[in-house]
């Protein structure tokens, strides 16, 4: 019988593949047709006319930054950086793990830009030891023993010694980055369980928030790093008619959204949109 973290991951995963926005197009489109293939005209009509409404405005119109843009800007960078630091935490999805199977080579993903920042840090505090966190969030790819050494060649490649390197690779979601990764850090007690010092933290901007909150849950001092931005200005928001664009902004959101809220009702965090203390 699955732990109620497994139940937990199970669940998000199914959840997320009816919430979807463009999932959801597809099946209310799919259901409308099937309404017509019964002749409920009027019943095909109230799915087709708001689907088609809201996919032509999705297409012409960055509406998906109005989600995007309040998640980004919860937390920035310090204007000025500490003298001293414990680590740089690392969180996984920047890697393209099913690509990098498949092909047997290194392959970033979209989220590509937190090995960048990790490298930048990396040449700021060159006595900091980097710490990866990030195993498969796929349901199909548990256990395929490459986490660590795609994450650990990613490094590398961006110019990290691999002498500095602590890579853990079983996290599945951002609470598991946390919960596996604390007995990890430098400073850790196993006597008190508590990890003193600060460490960076470096994820997607949208994912600042959430991750923030997490690491405010097991005890961990960060100080966020956000990279990997998808809004945009707001003077530069324009009618383009770009629907892949505007959807690969619409669809991180959108799972953050929720991520916050599911996390928030099952005491994953205290705050349901964390902020800067």
């Amino acid at each position: 019988m699955p732990n109620l973290d497994d139940l937990f991951f199970i669940l998000s995963k199914i959840a997320w593949a009816f919430l979807s926005p463009g999932n959801l197009i597809i099946f209310f489109l799919v259901i409308a047709s099937f309404l017509l293939i019964f002749n409920r005209i009027q019943a095909a009509k109230i799915l087709l006319i708001p689907t088609a409404l809201l996919s032509f405005i999705l297409m012409a119109y960055p509406v998906s930054d109005y989600l995007m843009a309040p998640l980004e800007s919860r937390f920035s960078s310090p204007k000025m950086l500490p003298s001293e630091i414990d680590g740089i935490l690392v969180l996984g999805g920047g890697e393209d793990l099913k690509r990098s199977i498949s092909w047997q080579v290194a392959e970033l993903g979209s989220g590509g830009d937190r090995y960048i920042g990790a490298a930048m840090l990396a040449k700021t505090y060159p006595n900091a030891p980097v710490i990866f966190t990030g195993g498969s969030g796929s349901l199909h790819l548990q256990n395929t023993a490459t986490e660590g050494d795609l994450s650990r060649s990613l490094l590398t490649a961006v110019g990290i010694d691999a002498e500095r390197l602590i890579i853990e690779s079983r996290a599945r979601n951002t609470d598991e980055n946390f919960k596996y990764t604390k007995p990890l850090l430098p400073t850790y007690s196993a006597e008190s369980q508590q990890a003193a010092g600060t460490y960076f933290l470096v994820t997607s901007a949208y994912h600042m928030p959430r991750a923030v909150g997490i690491a405010r849950q097991h005890g961990v001092k960060v100080i966020p790093y956000p990279v990997d931005y998808y809004s945009n200005h707001a003077d530069l928001r324009t009618f383009d008619f770009d629907l892949f664009d505007h959807l690969k902004a619409l669809e991180p959101a959108w799972r953050e959204w929720i991520g916050l809220t599911a996390y928030y009702f099952t005491n994953r965090i205290d705050d349901w949109f964390p902020k800067p203390e």
